[in-house]
């Protein structure tokens, strides 16, 4: 009878791997971004072990197809069929790495209160990985554009064409990561950063996808464009991403 209530507890869904940590001699602790479920901590019995099944399609930045039992504290993986194998081409590439690692740190933060957004969450993701691993644009630019839109996706859109304060059309040439975007000169607040003119196109660029546009921007304007995009990042949602400051930004 225990087995049997055991199963019929369980549910399954799509889940990319944010964070592991070590439990015991054989067993991991996961933080799991779901496609259905929001975030999930959850526990893989014997997964460090060799013997294992399924250990590695639960390593960092791999998608799987879960089987998950909820638990008292963690939900239990049962069963995992890879769905994504993201993570050797990730982590075989410092930059790659160092990128992928801010990514799933900032969707962890973004989603540990906010449980609505988390579908299109996972799937901007999702998405970023999958480009990331085979190299679609530069590390940095994915890097970018991905904090950008999630940024937008969790309800903090910014502006990079009209006025973010009172929606005068630009182009306007400062930018405030407190109002949200970009500032005509009458609502500009003193000490904001007037960025180059193509960091902004360059901003807009990443936040609607513009990969044709994003990918001519010159090594300066990406660079302003990175400080500008972590300002933003760091002012909304009040925490520091730790993993950004391992991420390479020389031009």
């Amino acid at each position: 009878m225990a087995e049997a209530s055991f199963t019929s507890r369980a549910y399954r869904d799509d889940a990319v791997v944010l964070r592991t940590h070590k439990l015991g001699e054989a067993d991991r602790i996961l933080t799991l971004l779901t496609k259905h479920h929001g975030q999930v901590r959850a526990v893989a019995r014997g997964v460090r072990r060799t013997s294992s099944r399924f250990g590695s399609r639960l390593e960092p930045f791999m998608v799987a197809d879960l089987q998950l039992v909820p638990g008292r504290s963690l939900e239990v993986v049962t069963q995992a069929q890879s769905k994504g194998a993201y993570g050797h081409a990730i982590a075989s590439d410092y930059s790659r790495y160092t990128v992928a690692t801010a990514m799933a740190e900032t969707a962890e933060k973004l989603t540990d209160v906010d449980g609505e957004s988390g579908t299109a969450q996972y799937q901007l993701l999702v998405g970023a990985l999958a480009a990331l691993s085979r190299g679609a644009q530069e590390p940095g630019l994915i890097l970018d554009s991905y904090l950008l839109r999630a940024l937008a996706t969790g309800g903090w859109a910014p502006s990079f064409t009209s006025c973010a304060r009172c929606d005068a059309p630009g182009p306007h040439t400062a930018f405030n990561a407190a109002l949200g975007g970009v500032v005509c000169a009458d609502c500009r607040p003193p000490g904001s950063p007037a960025p180059a003119p193509g960091t902004i196109v360059l901003l807009a660029a990443l936040l609607s996808g513009d990969w044709e546009t994003a990918a001519a921007s010159e090594p300066r304007e990406r660079s302003e464009a990175a400080g500008l995009v972590t300002a933003y990042l760091q002012w909304h949602l009040e925490r520091r991403v730790k993993s950004l400051q391992h991420v390479d930004r020389q031009p």
